[in-house]
């Protein structure tokens, strides 16, 4: 395991707005582009789909833009949106997908747009799948979701909601939904009735087999649900030849919540506390990647205090989450590592104390806000913090004691999962899973947000790509992640009594002793809590390095209170879809390894 890079790495900003990356497609593909739209530091390519697939294979492989990192596609109708917002080139259409490419060696991210073609019942655009194997998840949810064909797509089918399902939710003219909950003081109520009663067919729906695999020579066996290893409620289709595994096929959407659909009826500060409920052992970093999308929308900036405090919870939250990883991995690969799982939420419930401290939650937080935090660090904070960083420092070294040289651990983990660089970057892995295969991508470092350009630390790649190499890099970045803390805490030391959260009062709410004295405060304050914040119209793509990986929010605003299009980018999601790459060949117990070394929580992967 290596440090990929010197510590001090910043994004180099790009000064040109793009103009290189314009007048080379420009040049390539003169028919291609019908349109490109600069906002809030962005670019929008907006591509024919018929050139789709040759503009995306041109800024992957061209030297001097190498686009290889397809961080997210999405679609969305646009048919509910303003006239106004409608009047570019390429935007009558009622469909679009959308695709966010991202250029490693330059450190930079653009933004494809590609008008589907053909009527309603079927839009279409050519697949991305003979360019990104991540394509194949990502396609296929919106196609589950908006009802977008993608052409070419090996196996175009549902992904989050059952294959029997009628109509794509996120399209405008279908309804929220959801069901109204009975209530009655009295026991003789018409809707108690059927209680106890079975009310639906109990008799048992196959889902169709994935494409590929062949149910005559092999032996197909279910691996969850109802698992424990499998982290939640995730069934994964293995195909087996003896104890060898032919193929592995995630099925998501057992959790399906509709987080991005009841993401567009409500309003953008009341989305916060669905964020926490997606990865729940993250919730703070959910909280963060979310306030810091919408801020980018509002061009609005943020005091150092308040980023100094953002920077500390979002890594005291890594710390959080990769103990919650450790000690169920350490069980998932030898079964006796009931010890370590002591010790490890042992430490977790020190970081769950000091959250509670700032929050008064123990799990799901909604500590940070837009335009801030929501209340001042108390007195104790910094001396909670402090022996934190103390005492677990000693205690890591214990785990490392405990496991780095353990020959149990280590024949479990040790050439299994492997992933190679090639196919982790196609796959559109991030965090510690494309990390551990060699690649340099921490967008802490490439693209530094909160002030984490300011702090010394570095980031831990290995070029083992196995599950041993991706356990090695969760502990040391738990020991990064210590380093930035004790930086940061002398940043909030240093700040001590300077603001918490934006001064811009349509953004934050003012204080309360504004209100006694300012009728304008009085007014702001008003107008935010009975109407919400107002983003102007346009577009943003915000992508932060969760525990797991690259957190991203795609946010279309129409200028109402609400997100017109709220898309969530999970990195479980889109990592979880290695697991057949990661098990070919493989023995049957080493798919238990591989799905724990990639560290998945279902409920961000279903949403």
């Amino acid at each position: 395991m290596t440090n990929g890079a010197p510590a001090t790495v910043a994004e180099s900003l790009d000064t040109t707005e793009f103009r290189d990356v314009e007048a080379r497609l420009r040049e390539r593909f003169p028919d291609a582009l019908v349109d490109v739209e600069r906002a809030h530091g962005e670019i929008d390519f907006t591509v024919r789909a018929g050139d789709l697939l040759a503009v995306a294979r041109f800024l992957r492989d061209e030297p001097g833009l190498e686009f290889i990192h397809l961080a997210d596609l999405t679609a969305i109708d646009r048919s509910a949106l303003p006239a106004q917002q409608r009047t570019r080139p390429g935007s009558q259409e009622r469909f679009a997908s959308i695709y966010q490419l991202y250029s490693i060696a330059q450190r930079r991210r653009i933004r494809l747009t590609a008008p589907a073609e053909g009527n309603d019942d079927k839009p279409t655009v050519p697949s991305l799948h003979p360019l990104w194997k991540a394509a194949f998840c990502m396609e296929r949810e919106a196609y589950d979701l908006v009802g977008v064909h993608y052409e070419g797509h090996p196996d175009l089918r549902r992904i989050l909601l059952p294959w029997d399902w009628v109509g794509h939710p996120l399209r405008k003219d279908q309804p929220l939904g959801g069901q109204d909950v009975p209530f009655s003081m009295i026991w003789n109520d018409p809707d108690f009735a059927t209680l106890g009663q079975q009310v639906l067919d109990p008799a048992p729906v196959q889902a169709p087999l994935p494409k590929g695999v062949d149910a005559r020579q092999h032996v197909m066996l279910n691996l969850g649900p109802h698992h424990p290893a499998t982290h939640g409620v995730l069934r994964v289709a293995v195909e087996l030849e003896g104890e060898r595994v032919i193929s592995a096929h995630p099925d998501t959407g057992y959790l399906h919540s509709g987080f991005e659909k009841q993401g567009e009826h409500v309003r953008y500060k009341d989305f916060v506390p669905y964020t926490d409920r997606m990865d729940y052992t993250s919730a703070m970093a959910n909280n963060l990647g979310y306030c810091l999308a919408v801020e980018k929308l509002l061009d609005v900036e943020i005091p150092p205090r308040a980023q100094a405090i953002r920077v500390i919870v979002a890594e005291l939250q890594r710390i959080a989450a990769h103990l919650v990883w450790i000690a169920t991995h350490v069980l998932d690969a030898s079964g006796t590592g009931m010890s370590l799982l002591m010790y490890a939420l042992r430490e977790r419930e020190m970081i769950q104390d000091i959250f509670e401290m700032i929050s008064g939650a123990r799990l799901t937080y909604s500590y940070v806000r837009i335009g801030g935090v929501w209340r001042d660090t108390p007195p104790a904070f910094i001396t909670k913090v402090e022996e934190f960083l103390e005492i677990f420092a000693e205690r890591l070294k214990q785990y490392e004691r405990m496991l780095t040289k353990s020959v149990a651990l280590r024949k479990r983990l040790e050439g299994v999962g492997m992933l190679s660089r090639e196919d982790a970057l196609s796959l559109g892995a991030t965090g510690p899973l494309l990390r551990g295969s060699g690649v340099y991508y921490d967008l802490r470092k490439l693209a530094p947000y909160s002030g984490y350009e300011r702090y010394d630390f570095d980031v831990p790649i290995s070029d083992r790509c196995d599950s041993y190499g991706r356990y090695q890099i969760r502990v040391e970045e738990m020991r990064q992640s210590l380093r930035i803390v004790r930086q940061a805490l002398e940043d909030v030391k240093a700040s001590e009594g300077q603001p918490w959260k934006s001064n811009d009062r349509k953004v934050a709410l003012p204080p309360r002793s504004e209100l006694d004295t300012s009728m304008e405060a009085l007014i702001h304050h008003f107008k935010l809590v009975t109407e919400g914040l107002r983003p102007p119209a346009g577009e943003v793509y915000f992508g932060h390095e969760n525990p797991k990986g690259e957190l991203g929010y795609y946010i279309v605003s129409d200028g109402s209170a609400k997100p017109y299009r709220l898309r969530v980018r999970g990195p479980s999601f889109v990592n979880i879809y290695a697991t057949n790459t990661m098990a070919s060949g493989q023995y049957l117990a080493d798919l238990v390894v591989i799905i724990g070394s990639i560290d998945i929580v279902l409920g961000e992967v279903d949403r």
